[in-house]
Formats: C-alpha cells, structure tokens, sequence
C-alpha cells in the first residue's frame, strides 16, 4: 500500500556554490550574486528549483557551480 508520503512529489533543490570573484565584473552580476545570498568565494546557499532562481544562475553561470539535490 502506498502512503500519503509516497504520493507527493519530490521538490528539488539547487545548491549553489561561488566559485569565483565579484570583483571587476558587472554590477548586474553582483547584484545577481548577492540576491542568491552568496557572499564570499566558497560559499554555499540552498535555494529552490523554480525558474526565477535557474535565470539569475544563467546570469552568472561562469561565477558558480551548482548541484541537484533531492529533499
């Protein structure tokens, strides 16, 4: 028998990483950063999978690595 649990779908979530420097580069671009909630290289954030969040990753995509993880 299957659960309510089992039933609902899983959300994913987006980790993202700063893996290089807002220094030098456009303001559009650290403000992107910053909205993301990132603040030093090497700092993570948890955010959600939803379009708004993947369209400000596309932005800065050569700054950051990002990773799917299931919740």
């Amino acid at each position: 028998t299957l659960s309510l649990h089992d039933a609902l779908p899983i959300s994913m979530k987006l980790k993202i990483t700063l893996k290089k420097s807002t220094s030098g580069r456009l303001e559009k671009q650290q403000r992107t950063v910053a909205a993301l909630g990132l603040k030093k290289i090497g700092s993570s954030v948890i955010q959600p999978d939803n379009p708004a969040i993947r369209g400000m990753i596309f932005t800065v995509q050569h700054m950051v690595s990002v990773e799917e993880i299931a919740e």
